[in-house]
């Protein structure tokens, strides 16, 4: 089946970053048409896949928030609930539910320079249909939708009772007086484990080695208290800029001062925890930041554990059972449900296949450019956020260049912009560099490379990004244009 309309700009997916590429098109390039391929059901991406208990964001709202959105609620993180209803506000002010095509999944794309188009090939209940269209946006994240990372657990079949990857959170689960084994210590687990436990009966949190947490207040003082005396527009901008602030220099404070900033986070969940425990099971190896430090809102995990809802176990798991989990000390974890908090399979452009000029694209072979389009790929940006701050922060920059790329395409008459097929870079580092989390060390050598310097460079920094999208020239020599 052959759709002959042509669109502008073709955007995949209708989570944060689709939703955000719509709202910028509505708002910056009001004379382009476009539509929103999601492949579910419902707009929301990650937040309508994940149902497990307590889900909630683990950044805050005020840098997660879209900037041209304030988000108006007290909650620093937020449930999944509101984020969903935040999301679906933003759609329906913006105008974007009729732009949206549900259950409709991207198969391949294919460049053809002599027609200056993507041929897309979508996927709708089963039916194949092709759509032309001159720009791709990909807001498709970064992991894949239908399967979480598993490891290999030896005899993990002998275990009778429910197994549940958070990914694959089943319908009206009954974990009221249950014994509860969670496996894992990353931002899943550290919203699941509390969560659960105010109906369990206990919950044991199984990790190989310990992670970084820190209590966060549950609601934003500062930001409560501008509301009531400036309008909710000036207050968010007010607060979203002050946090962005804070957290980056944080963040360079951390990688400067390693082993002080270590102190402090160690010495916050020594209010909490006796520090024999925070030795043994909150006290991690590596460095602050080199992988992404936990949020606990009002240190409710710490909480949990102090209320004798919740233990945990440090160490490697050596077999399942029937009844359990045997970890190689010798200890026993009894278990009436096991859940998987083991992370996520990453993937780019949504799984999709890329072809340019009848030539198949690797893109762990490519270079990125800005963080966002990729060398040798004409008309194609993909939004891929921080791992240090918000995704929406880099989100929203991302879409802020796509609409001045389009804008400064037509005020030219180019017909393509494509990131030098032929650059050649002296040194090439991982797409995300300086990071050891499981998720990302496992899945880096699939990514595209990066530079060392901009714009080849796919930056953790804000400001420096801020600036160099926001007042740098389109035509940098790098980004190669053609009428």
């Amino acid at each position: 089946m052959m759709n002959e309309s042509i669109l502008d700009v073709a955007v995949i997916g209708a989570g944060i970053s689709g939703i955000g590429a719509g709202s910028y098109l509505t708002m910056k390039c009001p004379k382009h048409n476009f539509k929103i391929f999601e492949s579910r059901e419902n707009l929301g991406g990650t937040w309508d896949l994940f149902k497990y208990p307590g889900i909630r964001s683990d950044s805050d709202m005020y840098t997660m928030g879209f900037s041209f959105k304030p988000w108006k609620e007290d909650k620093t993180l937020a449930d999944g609930s509101s984020i969903l209803r935040y999301l679906n506000e933003t759609v329906d002010e913006y105008n974007l539910r009729e732009k949206i095509e549900f259950k409709t999944k991207l198969v391949s794309i294919h460049w053809n320079s002599t027609e200056a188009l993507w041929s897309l090939e979508l996927s709708n209940n089963g039916e194949i249909k092709t759509q032309k269209a001159k720009f791709i946006f990909m807001g498709t994240g970064y992991y894949n939708y239908d399967q979480g990372y598993l490891p290999e657990f030896k005899n993990f079949e002998d275990f009778k009772g429910p197994k549940i990857h958070p990914q694959q959170w089943p319908k009206n689960l009954d974990y009221t007086g249950k014994k509860i084994a969670v496996i894992g210590s990353g931002a899943t687990a550290a919203t699941v484990v509390p969560a659960m436990a105010k109906d369990a009966d206990h919950v044991t949190m199984i990790q190989r080695s310990p992670t970084y947490y820190f209590p966060v207040p549950e609601v934003n003082a500062f930001g409560a208290f501008l509301k009531k005396i400036l309008p909710s527009s000036w207050a968010y901008s007010i607060v979203r800029t002050r946090n962005v602030w804070f957290q980056q220099a944080l963040f360079k404070r951390a990688r400067k001062y390693p082993e002080r900033t270590k102190e402090i986070i160690l010495n916050v969940v020594k209010e909490y925890l006796p520090e024999e425990y925070v030795k043994k099971h909150f006290t991690p190896t590596y460095n602050p930041w080199d992988e992404r430090i936990c949020a606990l809102p009002n240190g409710d995990l710490f909480e949990a554990i102090k209320e004798g809802n919740v233990s945990v176990v440090t160490g490697h798991i050596n077999t399942f059972s029937e009844k359990g989990i045997k970890m190689e000390s010798g200890e026993e974890i009894e278990a009436d449900i096991v859940i998987t908090a083991t992370g996520l399979k990453l993937q780019l452009l949504g799984g999709a296949s890329v072809k340019v000029d009848d030539k198949e694209i690797d893109l762990s072979e490519t270079i990125s450019y800005k963080g966002m389009m990729y060398s040798g790929i004409p008309n194609l940006i993909n939004s891929f956020g921080y791992i240090n701050a918000s995704w929406t922060l880099r989100s929203d920059l991302t879409c802020e260049f796509m609409c001045k790329l389009i804008n400064y395409m037509q005020d030219k008459n180019i017909s393509y912009s494509i990131p030098d097929p032929d650059i050649n870079l002296r040194t090439e580092d991982p797409f995300v560099n300086g990071f050891t989390s499981g998720y990302l060390m496992r899945s880096m050598h699939l990514f595209p490379k990066q530079g060392e310097e901009s714009p080849w460079r796919n930056n953790q920094k804000y400001f420096e990004d801020v600036f160099d999208i926001r007042f740098k020239s389109i035509d940098d020599g790098s980004l190669l244009l053609r009428s």
